[in-house]
């Protein structure tokens, strides 16, 4: 079976491993810390980073590009019979996804309005690009393609799962513009993609992270709680 190396609430981690659940390949999971890294990890990984996967053959694979593109020459494809130039529009889209990926986490990590402004800025003309795709592709269904899910809702979905989880612990809703991309959204909400994809303690740690008093978000969050509930606004039970 296959190994992923991962930090909690690594981003492009959890493309990858949406992209397992998505072709239905098992695979096993470990956490390490990002601030004590074991040496077993740094000796197989050449960057020191994550996501890393280890192949059946015990191969590390490193950088989530490499590995999602591993995993589409190794196990089927989430759809089937694409043509060449489809394929390469949807390698295109991904990576206008994982581009943002780092983006999106300099928002929602930022300390003051004035930096989360400037950021969401620069972060919604990614999804204003998407909206414009969307109302043009001229189809019914609620994903990417259509009907179907592919690559594409695989990337884009670790951006929308994370502003959901926003907007559900603070009310900012990332997507109030772009009607299409939220619809889209929702749509990947509904499926096991957010619990499947992530650790048990996924909310919480990303809470902790993003929505705490150390971030515009956070302070933004407990300035919004009723003055009884101030003092729980930095646990879990004010924004589960």
């Amino acid at each position: 079976m296959i190994k992923v190396v991962s930090f909690r609430i690594c981003p492009f981690v959890q493309r990858v491993t949406a992209l397992l659940e998505a072709k239905n390949v098992p695979y096993e999971i470990e956490y390490i810390s990002l601030s004590d890294k074991p040496q077993w990890f740094l000796d197989i990984s050449p960057n020191g980073q994550v996501p890393l996967l280890v192949t059946e053959n015990g191969t590390a694979l490193f950088e989530s590009d490499a590995i999602a593109e591993y995993l589409d020459d190794q196990y089927a494809p989430i759809v089937a019979d694409v043509s060449a130039e489809q394929k390469a529009l949807d390698r295109a889209w991904t990576y206008q996804a994982t581009k943002h990926y780092l983006v999106q986490c300099g928002t929602m990590s930022s300390k003051d309005k004035e930096t989360f402004e400037t950021r969401f800025e620069k972060l919604s003309k990614a999804f204003a690009k998407a909206e414009k795709y969307l109302a043009e592709a001229n189809h019914n269904g609620p994903f990417w393609h259509g009907d179907y899910v592919s690559n594409v809702d695989m990337a884009w979905f670790v951006l929308l799962h994370r502003a959901h989880i926003v907007e559900q612990h603070s009310g900012l809703d990332f997507f109030a513009q772009f009607p299409r991309v939220k619809a889209w959204q929702q749509a990947l909400m509904a499926t096991q993609l957010p619990e499947s994809t992530v650790s048990d303690d996924f909310v919480e740690k990303f809470s902790n992270f993003y929505l705490s008093e150390n971030t515009y978000l956070g302070r933004k969050l407990e300035q919004s709680c009723a003055p009884a509930e101030k003092s729980a606004c930095s646990t879990s039970s004010c924004c589960g």
